[in-house]
């Protein structure tokens, strides 16, 4: 009996030490494509798109929403000690955004591993998203940001690229909710497009 439970710990901690391993190269992959982000012409200066989500939702699906979100708090972590410059308020903001996207999308996946629940996760995913980018940005984000630069200017990078962005509001609602809508479409197409070669790997 004691050598059944002793063989279960072992298979325990590896199996821990399995996930972990895996969570840690993801988040390592998520920092680096979060350094390596760029603008659109059709969206404010200021949002910059990048792909750092992807290998935490890709987590997520394989090993649950709690790796999913882990992924996504090392990955931040890791950003903060090596490049950030807003006092980790920029940090904090991506992590709850990101968060937002990946663990709805996961719980919905894990209900019924199928491509129409990861369809449906990733949308939902999106819509939290952008939803949690609205009240990070109206109340955290860009309040922070107008300390280092007028409010003025930072409206002004919205309204260059269109015309009725004119206050916080608009700059919200014109400017980074269809950047939000954008970017959790394409961090759906590419997790998708990958995920079914990768879930191999992920699952061993």
């Amino acid at each position: 009996m004691q050598k059944v439970q002793g063989s279960l710990g072992i298979s325990r901690r590896r199996l821990s030490t399995n996930v972990m391993v895996k969570v840690s190269i993801l988040s390592v992959m998520g920092f680096l494509l979060m350094a390596m982000d760029f603008p659109l012409p059709i969206f404010p200066g200021f949002l910059k798109i990048d792909l750092s989500d992807v290998p935490a939702l890709v987590g997520a699906f394989a090993l649950g929403p709690v790796a999913g979100a882990m992924i996504q708090g090392i990955k931040v972590f890791l950003h903060f000690i090596t490049k950030t410059s807003t006092g980790g308020v920029g940090e904090l903001a991506n992590f709850i955004i990101g968060a937002a996207y990946v663990v709805p999308a996961a719980i919905i996946y894990h209900r019924k591993k199928d491509r129409t629940h990861a369809l449906i996760g990733t949308l939902v995913g999106t819509i939290a998203m952008t939803l949690m980018g609205i009240l990070a940005n109206l109340y955290l984000l860009i309040p922070f940001y107008s300390n280092f630069m007028p409010i003025e200017g930072i409206i002004a990078m919205g309204s260059a690229v269109n015309r009725h962005i004119v206050d916080l509001p608009t700059l919200v609602i014109y400017g980074v909710t269809p950047f939000n809508l954008f970017k959790g479409a394409l961090i759906a197409l590419v997790t998708l497009g990958i995920y079914k070669r990768l879930s191999p790997l992920l699952k061993r």
